[in-house]
């Protein structure tokens, strides 16, 4: 959205690296806004005017977003507010929802008119530290003024600041989905499916590592400003930029098995979080660490690979004026590792680590570490397994194993169904776990739902005991 146009790259950068998993990878859903309730918590609305480093005329406030029949509007309108002639709103998950990797997407219907600039678009989650373009910015989707196209673009920090432009002719009056597919090696854009541009970001090609990192959303619509220009057709005005959802997906698929000392997880390579941002730290090594821990945050890292069973060691890289406490979870919550103090360092990069020892069966698993208690940073994770570990064969009372469990509406907001072509479920039990591995439902899948009206919002796990196995689901309300 910020736009500060010095350089184009040339169509070279266009090239492919032609690549191939090792692994079978498909995407899956970790998170969503379908706003079938509201504009749910994971927002946060800017407020102001000043042009917003774009010399734009309206300014931003909560009052200019709105759901009616589960769509999201964010309506311009010709009012003075601040000393700007126009209004609208600007949404964000910053500090909320951050993501490292994925594919992203959001179902929008746009309006025309001279003057209106609407855009779906992410800023890099350090952007309190290094500021813009060094954060870096993936434009999912721009619209200026009646034209018959979309852009797609990202800004990164190269001598200055550089830009990469592509655009589609659609018809964005009308309802499409915008997304785009953003892998360590690439970032791809899409409308309804069809692939109209890309870019290499292969190993910070281009100066591009900004990309390397997690990103939040950010939802608006501006009027005026230096790409559309100053003029504006205020007889389009009220102006509504109509949002059906939002989702963000990642690929299932395994990491490096953590069998070395030397393999870390750095805390800011989280798959998906709340609440904490990353920051620039003076530990070892240099790089960021995770700050801004409370109470109740949480980071999860997909696809951990424990390639034996056995007891493994757990060490945190932490730093703390004056303590906390920390825990860590498998399958959001439904394995518990146990609590770990974190001992009072002196300051917020005064660094040491702690661990604890805990026995893990053999399996893949999303990792997930808890604030307890906040007050503390957290700069890498290291998992050792134990050199005499021997591997074994997952019990099959105890295996999700590979049988075909729907779960649908996912995300959903009363009734959770559940189907499988290949188990019955009739007589089968379930429970319902929270983040923090609380058991906050349980009943029978007798008429093959579980009523989860009365869960608040957030990520839950299924867990059904069937006559042969338990399976377990993950599902967000």
């Amino acid at each position: 959205m910020k736009r500060t146009v010095t350089s184009l790259l040339g169509a070279a950068a266009l090239c492919l690296l032609g690549s191939s998993s090792a692994l079978a990878q498909t995407y899956q859903q970790v998170w969503a806004d379908e706003f079938n309730t509201g504009i749910s918590s994971s927002w946060v609305f800017e407020t102001g005017g000043g042009g917003w480093g774009n010399n734009e005329k309206q300014y931003y406030q909560r009052a200019n977003a709105s759901v009616v029949d589960g769509i999201l509007q964010i309506t311009a309108r010709k009012e003075t507010v601040g000393g700007m002639p126009y209004t609208s709103s600007r949404m964000k998950t910053q500090g909320l929802k951050e993501f490292k990797f994925g594919k992203i997407e959001a179902r929008m219907k746009l309006p025309l008119g001279q003057g209106l600039w609407p855009a779906f678009w992410m800023l890099g989650s350090n952007i309190n530290t290094v500021s813009w373009p060094a954060c870096g910015e993936i434009d999912v989707m721009e619209h200026i003024n009646a034209e018959n196209k979309v852009y797609g673009t990202v800004h990164w920090d190269s001598n200055g600041h550089a830009e990469y432009g592509g655009n589609l002719v659609t018809t964005p009056q009308d309802y499409h989905v915008y997304g785009i597919e953003w892998e360590p090696t690439y970032i791809r854009w899409f409308v309804d499916g069809v692939k109209y541009h890309e870019i290499n970001i292969t190993n910070g090609t281009g100066s591009t590592e900004e990309f390397q990192r997690p990103f939040f959303l950010l939802l608006n619509l501006a009027v005026a400003g230096n790409w559309p220009g100053q003029t504006v057709d205020e007889s389009k005005l009220p102006a509504t930029m109509y949002v059906d959802y939002v989702r963000v997906y990642q690929k299932t698929g395994t990491t490096p098995p953590p069998t070395s000392t030397a393999n870390l997880i750095q805390a800011e390579g989280y798959s998906a979080m709340n609440g904490v941002q990353p920051e620039a730290t003076s530990d070892t090594g240099g790089g960021q660490n995770v700050g801004y821990i409370d109470q109740g945050d949480w980071m999860a890292y997909s696809n951990i690979n424990f390639p034996v069973s056995g007891n493994y060691t757990l060490e945190y890289r932490v730093a703390s004026p004056s303590g906390g406490t920390l825990s860590s979870d498998l399958n959001s919550g439904s394995i518990q590792l146990g609590n770990t103090a974190v001992p009072a360092t002196g300051g917020w990069q005064n660094w040491t680590t702690v661990s604890r020892t805990v026995y893990v069966n053999a399996g893949t698993y999303n990792f997930g570490v808890f604030a307890q208690t906040g007050g503390w940073n957290l700069n890498w994770i290291r998992i050792t397994s134990p050199s005499g570990a021997r591997a074994v064969l997952a019990s099959s009372t105890s295996k999700t194993d590979n049988a075909q469990l729907q779960l649908y509406p996912n995300p959903v907001t009363d009734q959770l169904h559940v189907a499988s072509p290949d188990l019955a479920l009739a007589d089968s039990q379930y429970q319902i776990l929270d983040a923090q591995g609380r058991i906050v439902g349980s009943g029978s899948l007798e008429n093959g739902t579980a009523d989860v009206a009365a869960l608040p919002s957030g990520m839950y796990v299924l867990l059904i005991q069937t006559k042969e196995q338990q399976l377990t689901r993950r599902f967000i309300k």
